[in-house]
């Protein structure tokens, strides 16, 4: 095995010379086409959890931390020279963040890196180049509802001491009002231009958000509740980090040196930053919080019975029970009974029963192919790219009573309607080449089929407190992993369509709307992704079909206004032009989304008129409900009539009108919304 690209073909390699003076095995020019990693012995290491970092004071009374990225040596296996790594508080992986929902958190990032790359830079890639810094940064908190601000662009970055920063650098100290459902977030490095190269240097790492409704559940919990993140590298002899200077030579025009190449697909399997490694358990429930941080693999993942004499594969082992996807818990637990598809920057959050394989060994098993198209192989022995991750040895005996459950119901995931969509943006993926002939992939739009680039106007712009339906139309060949910053969206489904027409009406500059093309009913999707998810598989001649809502929802998340990206989270696409800006916009003077007056459903009778919004302290939106340009308890008095109303089914409001009426937060709009609206009127 050798580190794959995007064809299946060997990379060639060839890393510069790193900096700083730093001490230890640092990556050294290579040129071997067939580079492999040195033969490992699998299983001789355990796998380490991530340390829980601990705030370094308050700020405005909510915990703070300072956080250091810094250029250190980590053994990652046990024959393994020292590998120089980046890391945040010099830990690869960085330690996990935990908060409680709705707490505030503020975080300083720090660059305290060398100045010179760990890896080789390509400086014509968009954001880099001969007068911008090799070494920036700036950390983005995946699956977050943040500010823009403090979302971590890839233009926001910045050096050493912030000596140097990029064009939307606003502020040095990030603010995350983690006002979502409990769950696995993780932060990583998204600098424009060098994502690939940052993050596989090291920088990733956990974030837990934590509710009172998730002590109830009585999961598995403390020692029984592991992080494990999945990725891949290759390494050269001395232990240092190997990645290609470029793609094979035969392909295309003799490209720049350094290059960035299509995709990157380490021969090694790194869990929590140790290779091939083992872990013991005890013959009981354990809960995973399972994320896949490589830059372009896709895992698909069983558990099997494993002869580690032998090294021969058995029986399928436990089944896998989800209870969790990128954005929070779903509504009841799914039992996984073929495999786990996680691909890149997908998390899911897993119970495992081992009480039934006391003194065992089980294999986590992969068979998806690298590159990835949405098919994966069935035989458990088929060679495949990396089909070994990691084993779990359970222990004999010696476990307490396991008071831990997988409960029946696990959360309230509230449906976003789609006929409360104002918009449904066609959004094609295609291939194309850049001016080196080299593969690049983009996303573009209906009416430009052909693909943006990440500096091009913006042409995704929905407003604030509204609905969107975005079809991501595949044209390429491989699966992409797409991301949307800021929201947490839902997966309707996905439907088949013809490529080859779509593709020939595309270039020819005739293409229609894309229902024109499809031919099958929209497929719902798979349990497991009926949650919130942040990141969604967008297969080969399929659109993919998500809804998301830009703003506060039935309790969760917060409005934001302001640019966010959204891109294929293949960090070797992203940073090659498969990333565009989107900006959601602000609520226009008179926006009001109560069409006026509001008339009961059956007999069509006037019942109220609404005014236009009044944001005055950012708890509730119509603040004058009885549109006298005044805020007092006559629209208590007001709201408490519009909630009656509704609650008896006299009135039909959307998802966008009961959140934006919702005085207290909890959801809902009940008579208990006018009561704190009076609340607020008399008190302030």
């Amino acid at each position: 095995m050798g580190a794959l690209g995007a064809t299946g073909l060997l990379s060639k390699a060839g890393l510069s010379e790193a900096s700083n003076g730093a001490i230890g095995n640092v990556p050294t020019q290579v040129a071997d086409v067939n580079q492999t990693s040195p033969e490992l012995e699998k299983w001789v290491d355990e796998v380490p959890r991530p340390s829980v970092l601990k705030p370094d004071g308050r700020k405005k009374g909510k915990s703070y931390y300072e956080v250091d990225m810094r250029q250190v040596e980590q053994q990652l296996h046990r024959d393994l020279p020292p590998t120089t790594v980046w890391g945040y508080e010099g830990q690869y992986p960085g330690p996990t963040i935990e908060t409680k929902r709705g707490e505030d958190v503020y975080v300083k990032w720090k660059n305290n890196l060398p100045e010179e790359h760990l890896l080789p830079v390509d400086e014509t890639l968009h954001g880099t180049g001969p007068d911008v810094p090799d070494v920036r940064t700036v950390t983005h908190l995946h699956g977050a509802n943040v500010e823009p601000e403090s979302d971590g662009g890839p233009e926001a970055w910045f050096t050493q001491n912030f000596e140097e920063v990029g064009p939307t650098f606003e502020k040095k100290t990030y603010w995350y009002a983690n006002e979502q459902p409990s769950t696995s977030l993780w932060y990583h490095d998204h600098a424009l231009g060098i994502t690939r190269l940052n993050v596989y240097a090291g920088l990733a790492g956990f974030y837990f958000i934590r509710g009172k409704h998730e002590r109830a559940l009585d999961l598995p919990d403390g020692k029984y509740e592991i992080p494990l993140v999945f990725q891949d590298r290759t390494f050269n002899d001395d232990g240092s980090l190997f990645y290609p200077s470029g793609p094979d030579e035969d392909e295309g025009e003799p490209n720049p040196d350094p290059s960035v190449v299509p995709e990157f697909f380490g021969d090694t399997s790194v869990v929590n930053g140790k290779a091939w490694p083992r872990l013991t358990v005890k013959p009981r429930k354990y809960r995973f919080r399972m994320l896949a941080g490589g830059n372009s693999r896709f895992f698909n993942l069983k558990l099997f019975q494993y002869d580690e004499e032998t090294q021969t594969i058995g029986d399928p082992g436990p089944t896998m029970t989800q209870i969790g996807s990128d954005g929070g818990f779903l509504e009841k637990p799914v039992e996984i009974s073929d495999r786990l598809l996680l691909g890149p920057a997908f998390r899911a959050d897993i119970i495992i029963d081992f009480s039934e394989y006391e003194g065992q060994s089980l294999l986590l098993h992969n068979n998806a192919p690298s590159p990835f198209s949405g098919v994966a192989g069935e035989d458990p022995d088929d060679v495949q790219p990396l089909p070994e991750i990691m084993l779990f040895d359970v222990q004999e005996k010696g476990c307490k009573r396991d008071k831990s459950c997988i409960p029946k119901r696990l959360a309230r995931v509230p449906e976003i309607n789609p006929d409360n969509a104002v918009e449904e943006r066609e959004l094609p993926l295609v291939e194309g080449v850049d001016e080196y002939d080299r593969l690049k992939l983009l996303l573009g739009t209906r009416e430009s089929p052909n693909g943006l680039n990440w500096d091009a106007p913006i042409t995704e712009d929905p407003k604030v407190g509204t609905t969107e339906i975005w079809d991501l139309i595949n044209t390429t060949v491989d699966t992409h992993p797409i991301h949307l910053h800021l929201v947490q969206f839902q997966v309707l489904g996905r439907r088949p369509f013809n490529v080859d027409q779509y593709n020939a009406d595309r270039e020819s500059g005739s293409v229609g709307p894309i229902s024109d093309y499809c031919t099958g009913e929209l497929e719902p999707p798979a349990a497991n992704n009926r949650g919130w998810k942040d990141t969604i598989d967008a297969d080969p001649g399929y659109v993919t079909q998500v809804i998301a809502h830009f703003g506060k929802f039935k309790g969760l998340f917060k409005d934001f206004t302001g640019e966010y990206p959204w891109h294929c989270h293949i960090l070797e696409h992203e940073d090659h032009e498969m990333m565009r800006p989107y900006e959601v916009l602000p609520r226009e003077d008179g926006d009001n989304l109560f069409p006026n007056p509001l008339v009961a459903k059956k007999s069509g009778r006037t019942l109220f008129k609404i005014g236009p919004p009044q944001d005055l302290d950012g708890d509730c939106l119509y603040e004058d409900v009885n549109g006298d340009d005044e805020f007092d308890i006559e629209d208590a008095i007001a709201l408490g009539q519009v909630a009656w109303a509704y609650e008896n089914s006299y009135l039909e409001l959307s998802d966008e009108q009961v959140a934006a009426l919702d005085a207290n937060g909890d959801g809902e709009l009940t008579t208990q919304d006018a009561i704190a609206l009076g609340r607020m009127a008399l008190f302030g």
